[in-house]
């Protein structure tokens, strides 16, 4: 049994297992809300980010964008695509990337709705009303699912969790450096001070 969660609190038992097509459908009926699926089939609902982080959320997807096109491999996305988890999650990055090689995999058709697939790459950043030890879980939901590297931007604490395939995480505590794409992007950098509101 699963449950209709908002904003991290049960509103009501969900009992019935939405299957991915349903669950499609159900994010179309309601194009202004935020929602995932956990592993254990809860319908989670949240808030649009506020400005600060739709912000920060716009200069990353840029960054990597560019980096993508200068680089022609590899695809992007918007913080609304929804991504189909192994574990029966369907989870929405902040920003990610995929490898041209793992893209071609996706059928054509399927490419239109949620994608059956994790991103190679992605990042998540830390909202006012997010816990960290929920975003933590989050993080390594994505890496045991097949995402090869993984940034968790905390900008109130001025912090970046880097999670890897390998399951070690690495700290930075200021924004006054940039971080790489190691491997997965090679010569992919970003700059952590872009990170200040205007």
């Amino acid at each position: 049994m699963g449950m209709l969660i908002i904003e991290g609190h049960q509103i009501k038992n969900y009992s019935e297992h939405m299957t991915d097509d349903m669950l499609y459908d159900f994010c179309l009926q309601n194009k202004d809300l935020r929602i995932e699926r956990d592993k254990d089939n809860n319908i989670i609902i949240m808030s649009p980010v506020g400005g600060e982080s739709g912000f920060f959320e716009k200069i990353i997807i840029v960054e990597l964008e560019l980096w993508t096109r200068v680089q022609k491999s590899g695809v992007t996305f918007s913080s609304s695509t929804g991504f189909l988890l192994p574990n029966g999650a369907m989870r929405s990055p902040d920003a990610c990337w995929i490898s041209p090689e793992r893209w071609s995999q996706v059928p054509e058709d399927q490419k239109k709705k949620f994608l059956p697939l994790v991103p190679d790459f992605i990042v998540e950043i830390k909202s006012p009303n997010d816990k960290l030890k929920d975003l933590d879980l989050k993080m390594k939901e994505w890496v045991a699912n097949g995402t090869l590297l993984a940034w968790l931007i905390d900008p109130d604490h001025k912090k970046v969790s880097i999670y890897r395939k390998n399951n070690s995480v690495d700290t930075i505590l200021n924004f006054e450096q940039k971080l790489n794409g190691e491997q997965i992007l090679p010569g992919f950098e970003f700059d952590l001070s872009l990170l200040k509101m205007p």
